[in-house]
């Protein structure tokens, strides 16, 4: 066995021993032996994403359910998400995010009726490819798929317009499968004020959203923070039984300014509650520096471009583009991904933090490293280099947000 096999070995045995809670010292593995290492975890253990946006982007794609579903059972040459990326990746459990626009509220009925639309063809997802997905409705779902080599397909409702006006909506959708509700998206509902709005409509809850909280406890549905005001998120922590999520936040220690992140106050509540923030890898979310940066290379290629009479689809457009934005990468990388999630743990501790990406919802803004499913083993590497333990990965991955659900499900289940 030669040196870098030995290594790799040792470092089997030291997890397969290590005590509860103690770290192991990374410092004689190489960055290429400790992604081995990262490759072989990710592997091994349950991995959940909090928010993949794939049902929108089949439907921004123009598939319906009358048409052919996009085949990400096969390596798509768009998009951050398919079968034969996830398993490369090592994630199982991707969180479909049911995702309703803030421009469907003004249409009485449309926020439900693309739920409902997206949660079909998320089932039909599963149904068109049963030998690589299937539809997840708890942890205990989602542990019996990954034994059988399956992605889950949990699903959590991104913008809670979906419940239109009607708290029996509530039951509905968690009797259709949703496990989580984010309660806002872009702008006021009529559950709560939102993080990108400045209209402050009911300076937090309203009394509808107070009752829509109360009522995902009793059924068993996720109350999710993300895209919530800060006001909204301390009314909904004072309302909630049980713990909440940020299916897909970032720290705004990081993006000073921006509301749809998290401040330090908002973590530690959430922590005292029991929560899980779970972190998202977009650029904007994760490093301030990015937009800046992003704007800068998108306002020189536009002068280059109308300099040069060219237009987009010029090859010599398109060669200088690529070879410009390489040259002057704005992008983060993992390791900012890791400062995030260093973050939330020297505030609150291990317990609290998960991965909540945003693929397929972010657009090209992803860090250099993870650019898309395939490059979770990357982001695990930096944690394993920065002395997190096995057992600190797997709370990560897939044990705090399962701590979470079960909760909630075993709230649920007490109120008969």
């Amino acid at each position: 066995m030669n040196k870098y096999l030995s290594l790799i070995a040792a470092a089997g045995l030291l997890f397969s021993c290590e005590p509860k809670n103690s770290e192991i010292d990374y410092t004689q593995l190489s960055d290429a032996e400790l992604l081995e290492l990262a490759q072989e975890i990710a592997q091994s253990t349950i991995m959940v994403d909090g928010h993949v946006d794939l049902p929108y982007r089949m439907k921004v794609g123009g598939f319906t359910l009358q048409r052919e579903i996009l085949d990400v059972s096969v390596r798509t040459p768009d998009g951050n998400f398919d079968y034969p990326r996830s398993k490369e990746g090592g994630l199982d459990a991707p969180f479909m995010s049911i995702y309703i626009p803030a421009g469907n509220q003004a249409i009485p009925g449309a926020s439900k009726a693309l739920a409902d639309s997206l949660i079909l063809m998320t089932e039909r997802l599963a149904n068109t490819f049963p030998d690589k997905f299937a539809m997840a409705y708890s942890p205990a779902d989602v542990e019996a798929n990954f034994e059988k080599g399956l992605i889950s397909l949990p699903m959590g409702m991104e913008n809670g317009s979906g419940l239109e006006d009607d708290l029996a909506n509530v039951e509905y959708f968690h009797k259709r499968g949703i496990r989580y509700i984010t309660l806002t998206h872009g702008k006021d509902n009529l559950i709560g004020d939102a993080s990108y709005d400045t209209t402050g409509t009911h300076g937090g809850l309203s009394e509808y959203g107070e009752k829509v909280v109360a009522e995902m406890n009793r059924v068993g549905i996720m109350v999710d923070l993300s895209h919530v005001s800060d006001n909204t998120f301390r009314d909904a922590l004072a309302i909630t039984k049980v713990p909440v999520i940020a299916s897909h936040s970032s720290a705004r220690k990081f993006t000073p300014g921006f509301e749809r992140n998290m401040s330090d106050e908002l973590i530690t509540a959430m922590a005292e509650n029991g929560g899980v923030m779970m972190i998202n890898f977009g650029g904007t979310f994760i490093d301030s520096a990015y937009a800046a940066g992003s704007s800068k290379v998108r306002e020189h290629l536009v002068n280059y471009m109308v300099d040069n009479g060219l237009s987009r689809s010029d090859s010599a457009f398109r060669a200088y583009a690529a070879e410009y934005s390489a040259a002057n990468n704005p992008f983060p990388t993992v390791q900012r991904v890791a400062d995030h999630i260093d973050h939330v743990v020297s505030l609150v501790g291990i317990d609290h933090v998960g991965f909540g990406s945003d693929f397929d919802g972010v657009g090209d803004s992803l860090p250099t490293g993870l650019k898309d499913v395939s490059m979770f083993p990357n982001l695990i590497a930096e944690l394993l280099k920065r002395g997190y333990s096995k057992e600190d990965i797997e709370k990560i991955c897939y044990k705090n947000i399962f701590r979470v659900w079960k909760a909630v499900e075993d709230y649920a289940a007490s109120q008969g």
